[in-house]
């Protein structure tokens, strides 16, 4: 049975009373930390991989992937085509290796990178895509990535978002003040990316896709929320 919005608040709130005194971590050393049992954590997004995977268009054959982790994403992406020539980004070089590792057969190639200060080139994408990894940054930082990965795109390309929307204002507000007092408590460096959950609202997400010259095409409700926009023709 779902959790009522109320009931969710609530237990986000005692969540975050219990786990006040946890010290941040930073986020590549997150990941290697859990990468024994990374896979088997993000079980419950199968159906959302799968997901993934089905509303990519047939006709991309060169997709930029931002966070891609081990390719948990890729993993269904390639079954549906084996040909699509992916580059793949994220932080956690262990990741990138167990990517590698699983895909040696495959059309990688692998950034280990911060991807807010990766190159993405112009016009030289049928797809970018990003799978519960952007709901972890404030909505500026979000707002000139999507601008880069719109210009990054060629024409008619798309950009598939599957990521941890918040249910409500009161829960994006609450998360983004606790993140920026442990911040400041701590003294973490203004460059230093952290593990802790800071997401949007549906409405504020599409917000910024729109302000990035975005057509928003689709959005599908399940585990992880996964939004289909366009660059225009």
């Amino acid at each position: 049975m779902m959790q009522s919005s109320e009931e969710y608040m609530q237990n986000l709130k005692q969540w975050l009373r219990d786990t006040a005194d946890s010290p941040m971590e930073e986020m590549s050393d997150f990941f290697t930390k859990r990468l024994h049992d990374y896979e088997e954590h993000m079980l419950d997004w199968e159906e959302s991989y799968q997901v993934f995977a089905k509303v990519l268009p047939s006709e991309c054959q060169k997709v930029l992937d931002l966070g891609c982790g081990t390719g948990l994403e890729l993993d269904r992406i390639w079954q549906k085509n084996p040909d699509i020539e992916v580059t793949g980004v994220d932080l956690c070089a262990n990741m990138l290796d167990l990517l590698l590792e699983k895909h040696h057969d495959k059309p990688l190639v692998t950034i280990c990178q911060d991807y807010f200060q990766y190159d993405f080139g112009s016009g030289k994408w049928d797809a970018v895509i990003s799978f519960e990894s952007l709901h972890h940054f404030l909505p500026e930082r979000k707002r000139e990535l999507y601008r880069k990965i719109y210009r990054s795109l060629k024409e008619g390309g798309v950009f598939i978002l599957g990521d941890y929307i918040a249910c409500c204002d009161e829960e994006e507000e609450l998360l983004r003040t606790v993140y920026l007092d442990k911040r400041k408590q701590s003294a973490i460096p203004e460059n230093c990316y952290v593990h802790f959950d800071i997401p949007l609202t549906l409405a504020h997400e599409k917000e910024l896709l729109q302000d990035a010259g975005f057509e928003i095409k689709k959005v599908l409700d399940g585990n992880a929320t996964i939004m289909i926009a366009n660059k225009g023709d």
